[in-house]
Parts: structure tokens; sequence; C-alpha cells
């Protein structure tokens, strides 16, 4: 059987996973703090059908100066995840953080810390600092009910106003960083859950040591680029059909070769 059947195969089907990535960008362009993914691919093993540098046989010290390799197609390596910046929307709302620069903030999922860029947050029934799905901020934050502003400084410091703008509650946000953000694994809803690649977070001061910092009422949109990412989205179906037609010219060759057993 033709190599080329089975090589286009391994390209549509990375294409397909291409794809797949890019439909995930896009469905996601107005995520709060989402991070666009790009899928990565290498080529596969070759088929050494002459050596370079191999002796000729007439003697001597003759060698080959180039050998024929045939390679067996591609295969994805990793779908890499990109932690730029996103564009700010101002917003006004006194519990909407976004954060400057790198940091997480850390949120407790059943009895679990984990970590996100989305700084949507809100009040629960007991005046608890939450996300929209009701995982509390962490350090546990609780707003109390005589409560009129609210204000947040870039470097963390939380204050609950009354009034009379007499303080009545307090506390710090800190932020947490990785040393290699993009190992993160991602578990929906904004969260990511540190893993052996991304390193074990650590616990900073926003605006000291390369945390970044804190915007009260406004929020980080997700990064991804909609032109970018339709741009690669035409080149992976191009792609697809290079290797679909790689397939059908295969099939025709070997169609041809039966042709002319028959005759």
């Amino acid at each position: 059987m033709m190599r080329s059947l089975w090589t286009g195969a391994t390209g549509m089907v990375a294409q397909q996973l291409n794809i797949d990535v890019i439909a995930h960008n896009l469905a996601n362009v107005n995520t709060i703090g989402f991070k666009k993914s790009r899928a990565e691919f290498e080529d596969l093993m070759y088929q050494n059908m002459r050596i370079a540098g191999a002796v000729t046989g007439t003697g001597g010290d003759q060698r080959i100066p180039t050998g024929i390799q045939v390679g067996l197609g591609v295969r994805p390596t990793t779908v890499h995840k990109f932690f730029t910046q996103g564009d700010y929307q101002n917003t006004g709302n006194a519990l909407d953080l976004a954060i400057e620069g790198d940091g997480f903030f850390q949120v407790e999922v059943n009895g679990e810390m984990l970590y996100t860029r989305a700084g949507a947050f809100k009040l629960n029934q007991d005046g608890t600092v939450v996300t929209a799905n009701g995982y509390i901020l962490q350090p546990e934050i609780t707003v109390p009910t005589e409560t009129k502003s609210i204000v947040v400084t870039e470097n963390g410091n939380f204050v609950a106003l009354d009034g009379q703008n007499q303080e009545v509650a307090g506390g710090d946000i800190p932020l947490y960083t990785f040393i290699n953000p993009a190992g993160l694994e991602a578990r929906g809803r904004n969260l990511y859950v540190p893993s052996e690649a991304s390193g074990d977070a650590v616990e900073g001061i926003p605006g000291e040591d390369n945390v970044g910092t804190i915007a009260q009422g406004f929020l980080e949109m997700s990064n991804v680029e909609v032109v970018d990412e339709m741009v690669n989205m035409i080149v992976g179906q191009r792609a697809y059909e290079m290797n679909s037609k790689s397939i059908q010219t295969s099939d025709s060759m070997l169609q041809m070769a039966i042709q002319l057993k028959r005759q």
C-alpha cells in the first residue's frame, strides 16, 4: 500500500485538531480572562531508503552526499496556551477586578485551591466575595450589610466603607504566580489547577517582585484576536483539503495500477 495514503491521513487528523483548537478560541472570544491556545505539531519518523555518507560500491573514499529519507506524516505535540494580556473593559463595578501583569486570583473549589484570571466577583447570601459559580475568593473576605462602598487598591488592599466613610471590614487580596503558567491544567469555568509542569503557586503582593497589580472597576477580556484566528482557520482548511487531495491522488494511482493488470 502506498505510504502517501497513510501520510495524508495523518495530515488530515492533525488539521482537524488544529481547527478544533481554533474553534475553541473563537467560541471564547468574549469569555472573561480566557487565554487562547495554539496546536503545535512535529513530523513523524522517516524511512531510510539510502543512508547519506555511505561508501559507494566503486571503492575508495567516495561517499553518497545525500540519502533518501521518506517521511511518514505528522502528529500533534502540544496545545500551547498563551497567557498574554487581554484587553480591558471598564465596567465601573466595584467587585470587577482586573490583573495588570502576571498573577492569578486563588479560589476554593470543594476544598481544593484553584486559580483564575477572571475577576468578575460577586457577593453571596453571607456577603462573602465569590466567583459567578459561588467559589470563595481566598483569603476569604466578608462584606458587612452596612457597607455602602468598596475600595480595592492596586496593591490588593480591600476596604469596605459605611455611609460615613468609616472602615467596617478589610483584608488583602494576594496574587499567585507560576514559573510556567503554560503548564497549568485548564479545568473549565475559567479555572486552572497546578501541575508538575507549571510548578507550585507562589504567593505575592500585587505590585511587588514582578507580580501584577489590581485594577478595580475593570475586567480583563479574552486575548483571542479574531482576525488571526480566521486567517489560521483558512490556512487549516486549505491544509486539510491538500492532504485529502494527496489521498485522492494516491487512490487514483493505485486504480491505474489495477487497470494495467486487467488489461
